[in-house]
């Protein structure tokens, strides 16, 4: 950790669902293209792999979702599986960081979650960073059988095991979800700590907890621009109420869309906060605009969301 905080990062969420089916998902490849050809810092995709047909839960906080919050599809629209969309994208990118937003990571067995997260990283040549979060779906838990009740639990050790076999020649660890011994992991990501990984959640202190113990960055959940600096502030006490310094945790802020009145995308008043924002230590600020399928048609769009971007931070 060398105390220093990154210069704001502008990073685009591509929209690897569909409520309804298109021709063809080959649009991901070029509009991926396009935001590392415009500049962009870092693109994300979102996470499910199945869905129950009730989404209420979505909307209530007290089952891991958010207050009024609405899926973007019903429980039959298109998902594709977010690590193989990563995997994809590398293959057609060499410099724009790729991420997930967030991966229900206990979904996922965690050993075989740490070789594919690895396999990407090889790939793309160190670009893959892993936002993770516990969902908000009993039914999807149900369908994967992985315990709901404990998932918090079960990501914790999760996290602690991907970190034993990206790191240690042979790997050993012990625990009450996972367990191995004397096994060989090859190859490593390509840092020496594994793949970085981001913690989604709101500010409470099981949260603050696995920042300080497993990631390098925070994807606030359920925050609006009104109760956004009010969390920031509790987070902060909470990580250092952990031992930890909040100076080296990158924070991620979702971004507003805003438009005009002639329906073009405002973004002056997108980016009229990213400069007090990231005084206050937002180091990523993240939109999901829609853009345009085709490459010669988002490269413009992405180009002017850049430059606006740049000046509005300095």
């Amino acid at each position: 950790m060398t105390g220093e905080r990154a210069a704001p990062q502008l990073t685009w969420g591509m929209r690897n669902y569909a409520a309804t089916r298109p021709e063809s998902w080959r649009h991901l490849l070029d509009q991926a293209r396009a935001a590392e050809d415009a500049g962009l810092d870092r693109v994300f995709v979102s996470d499910h792999i199945v869905f129950g047909s009730d989404l209420s839960a979505y909307g209530d906080p007290g089952s891991g979702g958010r207050a009024g919050g609405r899926q973007p599809t019903g429980p039959d629209g298109d998902w594709l599986e977010s690590l193989t969309v990563l995997a994809s994208l590398a293959a057609v990118t060499s410099r724009i960081r790729l991420a997930t937003n967030v991966l229900v990571a206990p979904l996922r067995p965690p050993v075989l979650l740490a070789k594919v997260a690895a396999t990407i990283d090889a790939l793309s040549g160190g670009r893959l960073e892993l936002g993770v979060g516990v969902g908000w779906q009993e039914a999807e838990y149900r369908a994967l059988g992985v315990d709901f009740s404990k998932r918090g639990q079960a990501l914790d050790e999760l996290l602690a095991a991907c970190r034993e076999l990206w790191t240690s020649p042979v790997a050993a660890f012990e625990g009450r979800h996972v367990r191995f011994a004397e096994v060989h992991m090859m190859p490593k990501p390509v840092r020496a700590a594994g793949v970085p990984v981001w913690i989604g959640g709101s500010a409470k202190p099981v949260v603050a907890r696995r920042i300080v113990r497993h990631g390098v960055g925070w994807i606030p959940w359920g925050v609006t621009a009104g109760t956004f600096t009010g969390a920031l502030g509790e987070m902060r006490r909470l990580v250092e109420a952990e031992g930890g310094d909040f100076g080296d945790v990158q924070v991620a802020y979702p971004l507003a869309n805003a438009f005009t009145s002639r329906g073009r995308v405002d973004y002056p008043a997108m980016f009229a906060e990213t400069g007090a924002l990231a005084e206050q230590g937002v180091t990523d600020f993240r939109t999901l605009l829609r853009v345009p399928h085709r490459y010669d048609e988002a490269r413009p769009m992405l180009d002017e969301m850049v430059r606006e971007f740049a000046g509005a931070v300095g």
